[in-house]
């Protein structure tokens, strides 16, 4: 597999607990960092999106089924596609055994994408997931939280994502985002994370994580593109 260096148990040991330090640093800083985000400042949502769900038209606050908090996948899905993005794919395959439990915790969840509740429904019939899912396509939800690109950004070939001006990559990119509903009912949106900000969310690469080879992205992407499939597109 590798050179790696073969030491006594005492020798690994002592390597484990020196490394066990940076370890619970690690922990310490990204406890700090989850503070922080809890205290960013809210903003109101005033525009009146409304989505496509299996059960008809709901509003952005219908979405939190009874809750106060709401977090939202943006899903690369857009319409026409045969199939969804499979780094969203990926995310998505971590979320049912989560939301048991989120359900439970004052959290909702939903995915969110512009390809047509049908479409939707379809694909993720096809993926067997149970989270709810619907569609922005005729709202500028997708837009407005900069996941979604227009032909005319096509055209110009530069986009704002992640924060920051970009190329255009894709009229459709994904993200997560939180949202806040107080108690007379008013919606904020409370963070937003894009690119690799959300790749804590993959329980997967958290195992992998732990292995000798990591994460072992080795071919022409370095990323998950090089081997994550859909999960119903695995040889055997």
């Amino acid at each position: 597999m590798t050179s790696q260096k073969i030491v006594s148990r005492a020798d690994w040991l002592a390597a484990r607990k020196a490394l066990l330090v940076k370890e619970k640093e690690l922990t310490r800083r990204r406890d700090a960092l989850a503070a922080e985000r809890r205290e960013l400042p809210w903003v109101r949502i005033e525009k009146p999106y409304v989505f496509e769900s299996p059960d008809g038209k709901q509003t952005l606050a219908d979405l939190f089924d009874g809750r106060s908090q709401l977090i939202v996948q943006h899903f690369m899905l857009g319409p026409g596609w045969e199939e969804g993005c499979i780094g969203c794919s990926f995310c998505a395959d971590h979320v049912d055994g989560a939301n048991l439990h989120l359900r439970h915790h004052d959290v909702a969840f939903v995915a969110i994408s512009r390809a047509p509740i049908s479409e939707i429904e379809a694909f993720k019939s096809r993926m067997g997931w149970r989270f709810p899912w619907v569609s922005s396509f005729g709202s500028d939800f997708n837009y407005d939280f900069q996941v979604s690109f227009t032909p005319e950004d096509q055209a110009r070939g530069r986009v704002v994502y992640n924060f920051e001006e970009s190329d255009f990559l894709c009229e459709e990119l994904a993200g997560t985002s939180v949202f806040a509903r107080d108690e007379a009912g008013a919606v904020f949106h409370t963070y937003s994370c894009y690119a690799r900000g959300d790749e804590h969310l993959l329980g997967a690469y958290n195992y992998l994580d732990l292995t000798p080879k990591g994460r072992n992205e080795t071919g022409p992407r370095h990323d998950l593109m090089d081997w994550v499939r859909l999960h119903d597109s695995y040889p055997g």
